[in-house]
């Protein structure tokens, strides 16, 4: 993780304060977080950021489309070659603060073989693919970019169904550098071993 230079705040002459405060803060916010855990629905997509339950609503048919597409090429590929696991949708992934459910991620299977039957919560995975909605594009672009790079994940796509792109984010010192963005053409995962896939596949219909 990041170095914080919290000297500062030790200079301050409410730096007892400020821990104070900062320590009934996190343990109200942990607090929250447990009863939002008690409470999901496992029917529903739910999300704890920053403090607060988010729900979303039911996704739209290019949504869904993409997402099919994606994970028709990637799931048999990745139980070929035995690389690992691939989640979609209702799996949650736990970071430090926040708990999100991507659309699609990978665990290598070095990380997965652990993982078991009864496992609600997973750790950062690998390789994470985020479906823009307008309702999410921000959390996509935001705090989910921040988030999964400060906890490990290697390569992030994030998919435009409106304009029909992907955006390849590769991971260097815990910030992405966007590698590619494609309308078409192939697009290869390094973190992935050998996967590959035509973009114009995402975006075509059934």
């Amino acid at each position: 993780m990041a170095q914080i230079n919290i000297e500062p705040i030790k200079q301050s002459l409410l730096f007892a304060q400020y821990v104070q405060a900062l320590q009934t803060a996190w343990q109200e916010e942990q607090a929250k977080r447990h009863a939002f855990w008690k409470d999901i629905d496992e029917n529903q997509k739910a999300e704890f950021i920053n403090g607060e339950g988010l729900y979303d609503s039911p996704i739209y048919g290019r949504h869904w489309f993409a997402s099919t597409a994606m994970l028709t090429e990637l799931l048999p590929y990745v139980k070929k070659h035995k690389l690992g696991r691939v989640a979609v949708e209702k799996v949650m992934i736990r970071c430090t603060r926040n708990d999100y459910e991507p659309d699609i991620c990978f665990w290598k299977k070095e990380i997965a073989q652990h993982f078991t039957a009864k496992q609600s919560a997973f750790p950062p995975p690998n390789f994470v693919v985020e479906i823009l909605s307008q309702s999410t594009e921000d959390r996509d672009r935001g705090i989910k970019f921040q988030d999964y790079a400060l906890h490990g994940v290697a390569e992030y796509w994030i998919v435009d169904t409106e304009a029909q792109t992907v955006e390849q984010y590769l991971l260097a010192e815990e910030a992405y550098i966007l590698h590619l963005k494609l309308n078409k053409g192939i697009l290869q995962s390094p973190v992935i071993e050998g996967f590959e896939i035509e973009v114009s596949t995402i975006f075509g219909e059934e």
